[in-house]
């Protein structure tokens, strides 16, 4: 007499048909949303470092008994270099919280990838062109341009071009954090959207 019970066989084959998420995608995953914290926390100091060491950068000397001070709020681009490494300080802040919170969570949602993923390319865009103001600045007080009679200043300020050299160096560091981060966002959604296919 059959059963109506189905059989352990029977019960085997249905459940091999549903289909279950790859277990292999959450090592990848939790693996992808450290190193996300990681750079934030890194671009977070980077930027700090960068700011401080600008801002506090000041040298005065006296120059056939004239008083001269070397300060960044002398400079547009300096100005404009501070003014892009709060921002980009503060934006690490707030993203490393959510990059943290978000590691308890089974998956990051969608939406706080292309979030991440936009705003790093936003602010990676801000830190290169204030990187690159800057260093053209700092090329000319090194160096000083003779064809339309820019002299240099680094022979006379040397504490003060040492600061800002240093911050240019850690700002292209944090610029590059962020290329490194856009990649990580993109390479999550890919990821993401590969799972689901």
């Amino acid at each position: 007499m059959a059963s109506s019970n189905p059989t352990e066989a029977e019960q085997a084959s249905k459940t091999a048909g549903k289909a279950d998420p790859p277990p292999v995608a959450a090592a990848p995953t939790n693996l992808l949303k450290a190193a996300d914290l990681g750079l934030r926390l890194l671009l977070f100091v980077a930027t700090l470092v960068a700011l401080v060491v600008t801002v506090t950068s000041k040298q005065t000397k006296y120059i056939y008994s004239l008083k001269w001070v070397a300060k960044f709020n002398y400079s547009p681009a300096l100005i404009y270099f501070v003014v892009a490494c709060s921002v980009t300080c503060l934006y690490s802040l707030l993203t490393s919280i959510l990059s943290a919170s978000s590691i308890a969570k089974p998956s990051q949602p969608t939406k706080l990838l292309l979030f991440f993923s936009a705003m790093d390319a936003l602010m990676g865009g801000i830190m290169a062109s204030a990187t690159g103001a800057v260093a053209s600045i700092a090329y000319i007080a090194l160096r000083g341009n003779s064809h339309i009679f820019w002299m240099k200043i680094c022979n006379q300020f040397d504490k003060f071009c040492t600061s800002i050299g240093s911050s240019v160096s850690i700002s292209l560091l944090a610029a590059i954090i962020l290329v490194l981060l856009v990649m990580l966002s993109t390479y999550s959604l890919y990821l993401r959207s590969h799972n689901f296919s």
